[in-house]
Formats: C-alpha cells, structure tokens, sequence
C-alpha cells in the first residue's frame, strides 16, 4: 500500500509565508502524496506549483471555528475553487449543531457542497462532540451530500483518534470517506487510522511519515 496517497500534505499555520508553502509543495510532487491543503490566501500559488503535477490544490471554508455565516462560509469556499482548489475542508457550524440547530448545519454543507461542486470534507471537531453527536453529526454530513468526515482542525485540544476513526466508518459505512486529521505524526499512527477505517490523513508531518517507511524498509 502505498500511504502517500493516504496524505493530505498541510500547512495552516497563521505565520507560514511564501517560502513554507513553495516547499510544501515541492514535497507533495517530491512524495506524490493525495493533496496539499493551505489557507486560502495560498490557493493561487499552491495551484500554479502544483499544475499537472496529479496533486490537488486544497483549502479551507470556516476555519478553525466554524463559526461564519453560510453566506460567508460559501464564498470563501467559491473563491478558493476560483482561485484553483480542487477540494475544501469547512469546518462545521459546531456551536450551532450543539445548539440543535441542525438544519442549519445541513444547510450550509448543502450549500457549499453545490456551490463549489468540488470534494467537500467537513470537520466536525470530534473532541468537542459526545459520542451521540458524532453518529448524528457524521449521518448530518452524509445527508448533505459530502464526500468526508474530518475529525479535526488540528487547532483543538485533541485531534483524530482511532476509537473516532472507528465510530465514524462505522456510522458511514463506506458511503463517504473519513479523513482522519489532528496529530498525526508517524507512520504507526497513521496506519492505525488507516486501519480503522481512514480513507485520508491530513497532517504536517508527510514527509516524516514517509521517512519511517523509509527506515522500517532498510531494516527488514
């Protein structure tokens, strides 16, 4: 199995400047990983870096909190696919759906999800959420027409987990994916979550991953 193509190769952080995302890039080409996800303000350069190389351009809608208006979630979206992502992570209205408007919740992934007619992944940030909310917030997402569970922002206390991994495959079935994202730092774990059912892994340490396979080969 070759996990690159597991990676989503990521770099959100507030004080990454030109130099960080040129090399993230030229990493996802170098390891041929799935994506490189950045914020939106680097969609145009991560695109132009990335053309035919088979590496989608992806970026974020709502990030971290979740906390914007549909109207605003929705053109930020629309202007990253403008500017050339190919897929969007938004993260979930989390304080609307603890509130029980889940409606709204369904509405503005709908929104997005036809809006952008990209892949969409939505971020639920499962350390926030008690085990019933996530069955009902991962059965939300699909409903609206999603292709992926996120667990995390990787901005929260604590990022994916395998028990999550598991109870989110487990709600979904196979019908869309799961990206497991937060912490995920080494080969092992990125495995496990394979293992419990990821179809994707978003995380800054790519290149780190693929240099334990590297090692774990050597030694055999």
């Amino acid at each position: 199995m070759d996990i690159a193509q597991f990676i989503d190769h990521t770099l959100l952080k507030p004080d990454a400047i030109e130099a960080d995302i040129i090399r993230l890039c030229e990493e996802a080409k170098r390891y041929h990983f799935a994506s490189c996800c950045v914020n939106p303000y680097w969609v145009t350069l991560a695109s132009k870096i990335l053309s035919s190389s088979g590496i989608k351009t992806c970026s974020v809608a709502g990030f971290p909190l979740g906390s914007s208006h549909i109207t605003v979630k929705s053109f930020e979206a629309r202007r990253c696919v403008n500017d050339g992502a190919e897929e969007i992570d938004m993260v979930m209205n989390i304080g609307a759906f603890k509130s029980g408007n889940t409606k709204l919740v369904e509405n503005e992934i709908k929104e997005i999800v036809k809006s952008t007619e990209v892949i969409v992944k939505v971020i639920i940030e499962t350390y926030l959420l008690n085990t019933a909310e996530k069955i009902e917030a991962a059965k939300i997402v699909m409903e609206a027409g999603a292709h992926f569970v996120k667990t995390s922002t990787g901005f929260s206390k604590y990022g994916a987990t395998v028990e999550d991994v598991r109870l989110l495959k487990g709600v979904l079935n196979e019908k869309i994916g799961v990206k497991a994202s937060g912490g995920i730092r080494t080969y092992k774990q990125a495995m496990d979550m394979i293992e419990a059912g990821a179809t994707r892994i978003g995380t800054s340490a790519g290149v780190s991953i693929i240099s334990d396979v590297t090692s774990l080969h050597l030694k055999k």
